[in-house]
């Protein structure tokens, strides 16, 4: 079985007419090797803002630099760590002499399939540092920039899931952080005054390797077979029976942070198929 990330043309990108999107604003982009968050740096800079991409895969974050420049944009590639909090430090000084920081995405995740009781808490710990800590931590980091821009606004968008409002079995941690990015998401913008906007992003299965990767851990805790997996687990509950691809993820991050999403303060964006809200 082979799923994969579908190429992004220009023509599959939100382009808005956004005052705010211009070159000397700055969007730091988190996971941006791959996915949706490489979706993510192309969709920001085709909309003609500089971004500054934080992977610790550095050959493929190469790859999301030249698919910018070819749609026109520019993507600054940074290896980071999310780990190490000086790795984070460094990114976000480096992306404020780039330019004014005013957006922040955090979408970088990974995923472990396992039941409480089962569940390793090295997993446990790597798991809530890469997807909860760091994204509280880089918003602490970039909240100052954003106030102290011309209009004092900004935007943190964050990756959650449809397991932001639902739980499945297997998947306890990744449940867990998904619900704490609306609560984080919740948390800066009862503090931001209606000028530091954030919200949250829940989708259910994107085309991406993430999505690939948890199929046979999947079959395996289940009992059932990959092709089960994706069509009884995975699309089960989905009115629409098609993955997501990440370019259409990344547009709903390009709308949110956009003026046209400017009633969108603590919000949820929930376009996950029906599979939450319709059985």
């Amino acid at each position: 079985m082979e799923i994969k990330e579908p190429d992004i043309a220009k023509e599959d990108v939100l382009i808005l007419n956004d005052a705010d999107f211009r070159r000397e604003h700055v969007c730091i982009v988190t996971g941006a090797a791959s996915g949706i968050g490489r979706a993510a740096c192309l969709a920001a800079a085709a909309n003609q803002l500089t971004v500054v991409g934080l992977d610790v895969n550095g050959e493929e974050m190469d790859t999301t630099k030249r698919l910018a420049g070819e749609l026109g944009g520019t993507v600054e590639c940074l290896r980071a760590d999310l780990t190490q909090d000086g790795d984070m430090e460094g990114a976000v000084q480096e992306a404020a002499r780039l330019g004014t920081i005013k957006y922040l995405f955090n979408i970088a995740g990974m995923q472990h399939i396992d039941s409480v009781e089962n569940f390793p808490m090295e997993k446990y710990d790597l798991m809530q540092s890469v997807m909860l800590r760091a994204p509280f931590f880089l918003s602490k980091l970039c909240i100052p920039h954003m106030k102290s821009s011309s209009d004092g606004c900004g935007v943190v968008a964050n990756m959650a899931s449809v397991h932001a409002h639902i739980t499945t079995r297997n998947k306890p941690v990744y449940n867990i952080t998904k619900f704490g990015l609306k609560a984080l998401s919740q948390s800066i913008s009862a503090e931001g005054e209606g000028k530091i906007r954030s919200f949250t992003v829940s989708t259910g299965f994107v085309k991406t390797p993430l999505a690939l990767n948890q199929i046979p851990d999947q079959a395996r805790q289940r009992g059932i077979t990959e092709e089960e997996v994706v069509r009884e687990v995975m699309m089960g509950k989905s009115r629409v029976k098609e993955m997501m691809s990440p370019v259409e993820v990344a547009n709903l991050f390009i709308f949110g942070i956009s003026r046209f999403g400017s009633y969108l303060v603590g919000g949820d964006m929930l376009f996950d198929g029906g599979m939450t809200l319709t059985y």
